[in-house]
C-alpha cells in the first residue's frame, strides 16, 4: 500500500507541533513531513513527492496573502492544498476556495477537530464554512494565472513585492531583458496594459482580506 505522506507548512512551532501529534497519534502510519517557509517547502516537494496532502500557513515570512499557494500549486499541481489559518475573514475563506484550495483549516479550532478535518480532506471531500460567498472575478484571474509559466509567476510576486526590474533579476537570477520579456508576456496574459494595473489586478489575491 503506498505511503501516505503529508506535508505541513508552518513558521509558529507550538502549532505545527500540536497539529503533527495531533495526525501522529491518530495515524502513526503516517509519513509527515514539516517546514517553516515557501522554500522549504518548494525543497521538500521537488525531492519527495508526491504528496497526499500539503497545508498551508496562510501567514509566512517569505510569502504574501496567497502568493505561497500559487508557488507550491506551481510545484505539486495534482496535490490537494488546504489553507491553515488563524483569520478567519470571509475574504480570505472565499478567495481561498475559489482559487481552488482543498479547504480552509482555523488555528482556533481544536486540535482533535483539525485532525478531523485532514481525515476528511484525505477522503477526497473539501473543508469551508457552508455560507462561503462565491468569487466569480477570482475564478477568472485564477484561469489566468494558471496560463504563467513557473519562471512568469515568480516574477509577478517579485513584481507584487514591490521590487523594480533590476532588483527583480538580481533576485532570480535573470538578466533584465529576461524580467522584461517575462512581463511582457505576464501582462498579455493578465489582460493588462502596465505593471500598475498588473498589481491592482492581483492584489486581491495577495492580500484580500485588507480593505479596498
Amino acid at each position: 500500500m503506498p505511503e501516505t505522506r503529508i506535508l505541513l507548512v508552518d513558521d509558529h512551532p507550538v502549532a505545527l507541533k500540536g497539529l503533527q501529534v495531533a495526525l501522529r497519534n491518530r495515524h502513526p502510519e503516517f509519513a509527515i513531513d514539516e517546514t517553516g517557509s515557501i522554500a522549504g517547502a518548494e525543497e521538500l516537494v521537488y525531492r519527495r513527492k508526491p504528496y497526499k496532502l500539503l497545508v498551508l500557513d496562510y501567514e509566512l515570512p517569505d510569502a504574501v496573502g496567497f502568493s505561497g499557494f500559487f508557488r507550491l500549486r506551481q510545484a505539486i499541481s495534482e496535490t490537494p492544498i488546504a489553507i491553515l489559518s488563524s483569520r478567519a475573514e470571509p475574504a480570505v475563506i472565499s478567495t481561498a476556495k475559489a482559487l481552488g484550495a482543498a479547504g480552509i483549516l482555523l488555528k482556533t479550532e481544536g486540535l482533535d477537530e483539525l485532525a478531523d478535518h485532514v481525515d476528511t480532506l484525505l477522503n477526497g471531500q473539501p473543508v469551508f464554512p457552508s455560507d462561503v460567498p462565491s468569487h466569480s472575478g477570482i475564478k477568472d484571474l485564477n484561469a489566468r494565472l494558471r496560463t504563467l509559466s513557473t519562471a512568469q509567476l515568480r516574477v509577478l510576486m517579485a513584481l507584487a513585492g514591490g521590487a523594480l526590474n533590476k532588483q527583480i533579476a538580481a533576485d532570480l537570477d535573470l538578466s533584465e531583458a529576461t524580467v522584461k520579456a517575462h512581463l511582457t508576456a505576464i501582462f498579455r496574459k493578465l489582460g493588462v496594459s502596465n505593471r500598475l494595473q498588473a498589481l491592482l489586478a492581483t492584489r486581491m489575491l495577495l492580500e484580500p482580506a485588507l480593505p479596498k
